[in-house]
């Protein structure tokens, strides 16, 4: 479906790139899911779409959406690290 996403590297880090598929342009939905995720409501909500969506951890999924780390858009995929470096 969406791709899933491709964890690089040995280290504590891990590095995802969410990738894009016809229907699905996942910059376009990392960018509405953030702005959702300012509402406390919704935030849970907005959290799942990316974690069910590119089986991401929920965690890792809630450090993009809170800007806890950051991200870069490289071509049609979303690639951004967490963990400790």
């Amino acid at each position: 479906m969406m791709g899933k996403p491709k964890p690089e590297g040995e280290s504590d880090v891990k590095t995802y790139k969410l990738g894009s598929s016809p229907m699905i342009y996942s910059p376009g939905i990392v960018a509405w899911a953030i702005n959702g995720a300012k509402f406390k409501k919704d935030r849970p909500k907005m959290i799942r779409i990316l974690s069910d969506g590119w089986g991401l951890p929920y965690s890792d999924a809630e450090a993009l959406l809170l800007g806890k780390v950051p991200y870069k858009v490289e071509g049609d995929a979303v690639v951004f690290s967490v963990g400790a470096a």
